[in-house]
């Protein structure tokens, strides 16, 4: 079963949340984006919640429901 991945992106001054491509909401507060991506990526497991930073680079992941790391084998 894939992972439905959440992003956290930089948007024009704000924050958007974001579900794999698709704009979910904004938000003034990268906090206030981050804490609403975690309360949606965890209600809807499996999911990855990524976080961004301002320059657009990675700053963290999060993994909700049954990591597969170890891989099995």
């Amino acid at each position: 079963m894939s992972r439905t991945r959440y992003r956290v992106v930089p948007n024009g001054g704000t924050w958007q949340l974001r579900r794999e491509q698709t704009p979910l909401s904004n938000y003034t507060y990268k906090s206030d984006a981050v804490e609403a991506g975690r309360q949606i990526a965890k209600a809807n497991q499996p999911s990855q919640l990524i976080i961004h930073k301002a320059d657009g680079t990675i700053e963290t992941e999060y993994t909700y429901g049954g990591d597969p790391f170890p891989p099995g084998g």
